[in-house]
């Protein structure tokens, strides 16, 4: 199987994304560095804009994540609620 995965800057914004990707995506693996988190998924990583909404407690529009996006590995299939990262089987 192939590795997904998304990099992202470690700050204030980026922990409740960070927290919503695992909260989804159990069998994820995280690498924390001291200035990133890369997040490690086989085959499959999503994110949820519901989910980030949940832990904030705020409207989020995904978009605004790629500010703090550092990189990503896989194919991207993004929609207003979820960006999804996959290798085709």
């Amino acid at each position: 199987m192939s590795t997904v995965f998304l990099a992202l800057q470690t700050n204030e914004e980026t922990r409740p994304i960070i927290e919503a990707i695992l909260q989804d995506n159990p069998g994820a693996v995280v690498d924390e560095q001291p200035a990133m988190v890369k997040i490690n998924a086989e085959r499959e990583l999503i994110v949820r804009r519901e989910t980030i909404e949940e832990i904030t407690g705020n409207d989020y529009d995904l978009q605004s994540m790629q500010v703090n996006m550092i990189t990503m590995s896989g194919n991207l299939d993004q929609t207003d609620d979820e960006i999804r990262l996959f290798w085709k089987a």
